[in-house]
């Protein structure tokens, strides 16, 4: 059982400028909302058209479907080998934040939100952890691939791949304070497994202390499920 403690406030406040107004994923800041998660300090995504979901018509296009042969055991296997992998003190360092600056995705983010794609080198990375698996297993086109929590669910919900029920491999979103809004979204990783008791396993990057983690949450945050289209 966790036990409840004050937030973990490991990095500075995110100029909101450096990448525009509608990008910040799983956002910390020195001077914690009233929503951040209050056992363990982890991501939160803040911005006023997320609150107003003003970024409903701003989904990242679907990459060409390609055949289906990624299945979720492999995606899973992918996203455990991370299991570790630190952030520096700057919150950066990491290959998931160097992947997506230098990614076409970034470039169609910038030209949604403005910024410099320098700017995700240092920038919070739960929704760029989920993107970089997806891409590194072949299956971008199923996993879908953003730097915003919103975007990336409303992109599950905008196709039909968007549900309540916890499936492995399923990518979950979560909102600290209970709400099912999509707007309210400020965190994101892989289900690794239902545990049947009110709480499902985990695989999440930029969790914790800025860390790829498995961790176990309780259902009540989480505000939904995309479904990737896996093999059998």
């Amino acid at each position: 059982m966790v036990m409840h403690r004050l937030p973990r406030v490991t990095k500075p406040h995110y100029v909101r400028a450096a990448l525009g107004a509608t990008f910040v994923a799983c956002f910390m800041g020195s001077a914690l909302p009233a929503h951040a998660d209050p056992v363990n300090g982890d991501d939160l995504s803040l911005t006023a058209q997320a609150e107003t979901g003003q970024t409903a018509s701003q989904e990242a296009k679907p990459a060409e479907k390609d055949r289906i042969d990624v299945t979720a055991a492999q995606v899973l296997a992918l996203a455990r080998e991370q299991i570790g992998i630190r952030e520096n003190a700057r919150g950066g360092g990491t290959k998931f934040q160097e992947w997506y600056a230098n990614s076409q995705r970034a470039q169609e983010t910038i030209a949604r939100d403005g910024g410099h794609p320098a700017a995700y080198l240092n920038a919070p990375w739960c929704a760029m952890f989920v993107s970089w698996v997806g891409e590194q297993t072949g299956a971008r086109a199923q996993v879908g691939w953003d730097a915003y929590t919103v975007t990336h669910a409303r992109w599950f919900q905008n196709n039909g791949r968007w549900g309540t029920l916890a499936k492995p491999g399923a990518v979950v979103f979560f909102a600290w304070n209970g709400s099912k809004s999509l707007g309210s979204i400020q965190h994101v990783g892989f289900v690794v497994k239902d545990n049947r008791d009110g709480t499902i396993s985990t695989i999440e990057g930029n969790t914790g202390n800025g860390l790829v983690e498995e961790r176990i949450r309780p259902k009540s945050q989480v505000v939904g499920y995309g479904y990737p289209e896996y093999a059998a």
